[in-house]
């Protein structure tokens, strides 16, 4: 079995998601008897071996640092080995190919994509205009900077709504777990959308809407792909209260489907893997649109949620494969590569 450095934390809007993520795939790698050693990463980015009696992890404890360019991870002026990095990372400084980055330089291994694929699949503009390249339909789009938007908060709006229709979905072009997400109805709407967005990069997309079910797939490295689930949300659309805090949003997996619907979702989403050229792991979400444009691809998630409600390993879970076989499986295609 190998000694896991589990990386959770960090510095973007999503580090409770990772906090959460982290207990679980813990606990599931103690369980296929690998040794764990868990860093949590604070919101200053410095770098805790922390207590896993607290139950979600929190990024606090022994202060630790890694070394470079040989990887050492020390803990006071011990060296502590470890032979793989699972960096249950989300978002920016761990889900972008920044912490890929520094274990390429350091020679190790670690679970999920490399750096370009994480890089290009984290900016949504650029994820989409790949995926329109190669033929992998997606809904309309448009990009928003910071200077042009404040520059002319009011024309920039009314210009979005213009070319795309109302409502559209505001979104920061590099975070996940809904954060930072709005809908718009009006141009009111859309300039505090755009502002709000803002507050997570001066990059946004603005995003037409899109009438039709939520269908996600999960896939691993061959590429395999799970059966797909589907987003029931609670709330108008599945932002982050309706995802991770009202009880009422519910995943199914797997997705209520034609079988032939089931086989063209599942070839879109090994073709969208490909395309970015990932490994490991991603999570891809479409939008389906029965009896009009079919699926949408919306996003490719290099490192989804791993929480106990997450989608991810549901869906392996109605194809046959456990948490705890999951979590061993992705450790086992880290060190294979």
């Amino acid at each position: 079995m190998s000694r896991v450095l589990l990386l959770f934390g960090g510095r973007s809007a999503e580090h409770e998601v990772s906090c959460v993520s982290a207990v679980a795939i813990y606990d599931a790698l103690v369980e296929a008897d690998h040794r764990v050693i868990p860093i949590g990463i604070d919101r200053d980015g410095a770098w805790w071996v922390v207590d896993t009696g607290h139950r979600p992890f929190r990024a606090e404890g022994r202060p630790a640092a890694l070394r470079l360019p040989d990887g050492r991870l020390l803990v006071g002026d011990d060296a502590v080995n470890y032979d793989v990095v699972f960096p249950v990372l989300h978002g920016p400084y761990g889900e972008d190919g920044t912490i890929q980055g520094v274990f390429e330089i350091a020679g190790k291994p670690y679970v999920g994509c490399g750096v370009l694929p994480s890089a290009l699949a984290m900016d949504k503009d650029i994820a989409k205009s790949a995926f329109e390249s190669a033929g992998i339909p997606t809904s309309r789009w448009r990009v928003v900077r910071g200077p042009e938007y404040r520059q002319d908060p009011g024309g920039t709006a009314a210009s979005v709504l213009k070319e795309l229709g109302s409502p559209v979905f505001v979104k920061p072009a590099e975070l996940g777990s809904s954060v930072g997400i709005s809908k718009a109805e009006n141009a009111a709407e859309a300039m505090r959308a755009i502002a709000l967005a803002l507050r997570y990069g001066e990059k946004v997309v603005v995003e037409e809407f899109i009438s039709g079910r939520e269908i996600e797939v999960a896939v691993l490295d061959g590429p395999r792909t799970a059966l797909p689930g589907e987003v029931h949300s609670a709330g108008d659309w599945y932002d982050y209260a309706s995802k991770y805090e009202d009880e009422r949003s519910d995943f199914e997996a797997p997705a209520r489907l034609p079988e032939q619907r089931m086989a063209e979702v599942r070839a879109l989403a090994a073709r969208a893997f490909e395309t970015l050229e990932c490994r490991g792991l991603a999570r891809i979400d479409f939008f389906y649109v029965e009896g009009g444009r079919g699926f949408l691809i919306n996003e490719v998630n290099t490192m989804p949620g791993f929480t106990p409600i997450s989608g991810f390993p549901k869906m392996w879970a109605a194809t046959g494969m456990t948490y705890a076989e999951l979590c061993n499986e992705l450790v086992n295609l880290a060190t294979a590569n």
